[in-house]
């Protein structure tokens, strides 16, 4: 039960679809590298969750430290892997009543920008996607099985503002029973987001969106809203921070992001 109540904690605290967007974004954009360009990048959630059940108060705290490469694979598609480092700490009236950390499930997704048209900044993109059961799913770090989805991305860009729409499908596949009959398979993902220039190298950004909950036992899907900044050290380094703020009980009270990307 305890392995059971951790996991729910790690899905809480962790926005559950793989997105690789310009962090603190949780909303991906159409951009792509540019054939045989990489980019690196190494992003961090600090989160806490507070809920009284039952008379109970929970208290939950956790997170992630994910490395995320992207390869261009040509000038309209790329190649993009992640692999989190997860961690998890449970109390229950002040007593600690699960703590877990470790690898989380490999993602690994292609970015296809299939359509532009330069004459009023619209763009689409397409983005099918795996994750692979590299984390282990008896501590509530992983799923256990093979997992897919797939994301359909539209940007629309104008002098010194980016506008961005995801919507996407992912089916979760899961190993243990346990998980099974307390999570849903089906997971539905909307979210709105924008970019403004600020400054000649910073960035303010905005994000908004909402996803099926992945708990059966609910029937509220999480919805957030994210602010924050992206400053550009160099054309080929950007760093960035911003704070996620749940508008619903089933989201994460808060978390604090903050990443640094570099391309070459």
């Amino acid at each position: 039960m305890k392995k059971q109540v951790l996991a729910l904690a790690v899905a809480a605290v962790c926005f559950s679809t793989p997105a690789f967007a310009a962090h603190p974004l949780i909303t991906d954009d159409t951009g792509t590298q540019g054939k045989g360009r990489f980019q690196l990048e190494l992003n961090s959630e600090f989160a806490t969750d507070r809920e009284n059940e039952a008379g109970i108060s929970v208290k939950k705290r956790g997170g992630e430290l994910a490395t995320m490469v992207s390869y261009g694979l040509g000038d309209r598609v790329d190649l993009v892997a992640g692999l989190p480092w997860l961690w998890s700490r449970l109390k229950e009236d002040g007593v600690v009543t699960a703590d877990e950390e470790g690898i989380g499930d490999l993602s690994i997704e292609l970015k296809w920008r299939f359509f532009e048209a330069s004459k009023n900044g619209i763009s689409l993109a397409l983005k099918p996607g795996i994750t692979l059961p590299t984390g282990d799913e008896a501590k509530g770090l992983g799923n256990g099985e093979i997992s897919g989805g797939v994301m359909l991305i539209a940007t629309h860009e104008s002098e010194g503002l980016k506008l961005h729409a995801n919507t996407g499908y992912t089916r979760s596949e899961y190993r243990l029973d346990a998980d099974k009959a307390s999570n849903r398979n089906d997971i539905w993902h909307a979210s709105l987001a924008a970019e403004l220039d600020v400054a000649e190298k910073l960035r303010a950004v905005a994000n908004a969106g909402v996803e099926t909950n992945g708990d059966k036992g609910s029937h509220t899907h999480p919805a957030f809203l994210l602010g924050g900044l992206i400053y550009s050290v160099t054309e080929a380094i950007d760093l960035d921070l911003g704070i996620k703020g749940g508008l619903n009980k089933a989201e994460t009270d808060t978390a604090l992001l903050a990443g640094m990307a570099v391309r070459f």
